[in-house]
């Protein structure tokens, strides 16, 4: 199937649910599912987790300096010398005996030489040790940049649900006002021809049922958008939407609290506290490019003739070994211009912890208010749709008996349809802003809200490739030496542990009786 037809499938689907999203199926999706679902299958999520696992092998990089290395060499070499008249016979090598040549002073040769080389690092100054270790930090900040990442999808998953829902009652509040004012136009028209009411009064109705019929197609065009936006973050089209279960097991008491755990877990936090981990090891290494450097070399060689070959007779065998030192003497300030770039740098990443520490307290603060006014809407707007209801049904009963006039009525259902959007609207602000708080604190995970799924270990991938091809046995050793054995000692990263899964999940709702609905 191509892309533009799967493409067209896709919106056929999205317009045709949307048109009938007011029928619900025997079973309801949840938002369960739908978290389930992104973060198995997002593609946003899914890149990350792979850019995470190519950072995992920066680590394995940095660690080769310690291993030796085995390099093969292989030439052939023909020559072929043409000596004029003159310089026949005369002794060109210095051997006291004139050279031979052949036919028309020409003299041919070949020789084949074979070796390996075997290197092994003995000691770096530290330049290898300080690699690991920002190494080790960089992949640390990777993985909660993942968190990160992860956060800001299963928030927007869970927007997406909610806006649905939301966009799913608001279609119906619209098809409803439709209905109400179509059986308010035909009342109309019928008392107009039975001279109770004005044409005003009939004109009056029709203008508020086109008014409705506008607004229902901007209904339906609003859910539609909607239900792309959730297919996109969730990889299929919803059906009906389940109401979205509580998040207060994951909520905190108050602010206070939210602010010790988002100090503790927010991922951008602690990604920021690794960066200045990496860039401080970077320092040591800077500075160990002042230091000398120790190697063990070890070579075999087989050269001779190539032509006739014989392998006993025209080649010979040379073994050699040798242990370099280096010493950097004088670099024209280089080594100096990198030391104190990579302090600046350092101290960059350290004062950006306390601009990152400020904006996650100032997003908690942010999301925690929206959340305490949403939920002030919620009971505002319950009792504005009681209110509303019964006003909207004194005024229908007013009317019959001529104490209301036409308007009146049509104004009382217009307020009670604005009052039923604001109450969906302030239920689906309160959702998203204790999303938004979850986010931020780095409790919105996976472990949290779907526990029953496999969760990905960012981790494993790493412990894979601590020991793999290319690990020798002495690499450990020399990694010790080179940790120790240096004026500049690269800090290792310390890794922090993450907060436990918090119990129990996402959980449906409870039945309502159906006395109480």
């Amino acid at each position: 199937m191509s892309m533009k037809l799967r493409g067209r499938l896709l919106a056929a689907t999205v317009c045709s649910g949307a048109l009938c999203a007011v029928a619900a199926p025997a079973g309801a999706e949840t938002l369960a599912d739908a978290v389930a679902l992104a973060y198995q299958n997002n593609p946003t999520l899914q890149a990350q987790r792979a850019q995470q696992r190519a950072l995992d092998e920066t680590y394995v990089q940095a660690r080769s300096g310690w291993r030796p290395t085995l390099g093969a060499q292989v030439t052939a070499q023909w020559a072929e010398t043409q000596t004029p008249i003159a310089g026949r016979g005369v002794d060109l090598t210095g051997d006291g005996v004139p050279d031979s040549f052949g036919a028309g002073g020409v003299r041919r040769s070949n020789r084949g030489t074979g070796g390996l080389q075997f290197t092994q690092p003995i000691w770096t100054g530290g330049r290898v040790a300080a690699s690991v270790n920002a190494a080790n930090a960089d992949v640390l900040a990777g993985r909660e940049n993942l968190r990160r990442v992860e956060a800001q999808v299963l928030v927007s998953v869970i927007q997406a649900y909610s806006d649905t829902r939301r966009d799913q009652e608001a279609l119906r509040i619209r098809q409803e006002n439709v209905a109400v004012l179509s059986r308010q136009l035909q009342e109309s028209q019928a008392r107009f021809d039975v001279g109770e009411v004005t044409r005003t009064d009939v004109a009056q109705s029709q203008a508020r049922l086109a008014q409705a019929q506008a607004l229902l197609q901007q209904a339906v065009a609003q859910l539609a958008i909607t239900r792309a936006n959730y297919a996109t973050l969730v990889g299929q089209n919803p059906g009906e939407l389940a109401p979205e279960p509580s998040l207060a097991y994951l909520l905190p008491d108050d602010p206070d609290e939210a602010y010790r755990v988002a100090e503790q877990f927010n991922p951008q936090l602690r990604a920021q506290r690794f960066a200045e981990q990496a860039s401080r090891a970077r320092v040591a290494g800077a500075k160990a490019e002042r230091m000398p450097t120790v190697s063990g070399t070890l070579s075999v060689q087989h050269s001779g003739l190539i032509d006739p070959y014989d392998p006993r007779d025209n080649f010979g065998r040379s073994v050699a070994a040798q242990i370099t030192a280096t010493v950097p003497l004088f670099t024209g300030g280089l080594t100096s211009s990198r030391v104190r770039q990579a302090v600046e740098r350092n101290n960059a990443d350290r004062i950006t912890i306390e601009g990152v520490r400020r904006n996650v307290l100032q997003g908690v603060t942010q999301f925690w208010s929206q959340l305490i006014a949403a939920r002030s809407n919620i009971a505002s707007s319950e009792e504005q749709v009681r209110a509303a209801r019964i006003a909207a049904e004194g005024t229908r009963e007013e009317q019959k008996v001529g104490l209301r006039t036409t308007i009146d009525v049509l104004n009382a259902e217009q307020e009670l349809r604005q009052a039923e959007l604001n109450q969906v609207s302030s239920r689906r602000d309160e959702y998203v802003a204790a999303a938004n708080v979850l986010a931020t604190m780095g409790r919105l995970e996976g472990k949290n809200l779907v526990p029953t799924i496999q969760q990905y270990d960012s981790a494993k991938n790493f412990r894979k490739l601590r020991i793999t091809w290319g690990w020798v046995p002495w690499e450990e050793a020399v990694g010790v030496v080179d940790q120790l054995a240096t004026p500049y000692p690269a800090p290792k990263p310390a890794d922090k542990p993450l907060e436990k899964p918090v119990p129990p999940g996402l959980q449906p709702p409870p039945a309502v009786p159906p006395a109480s609905r």
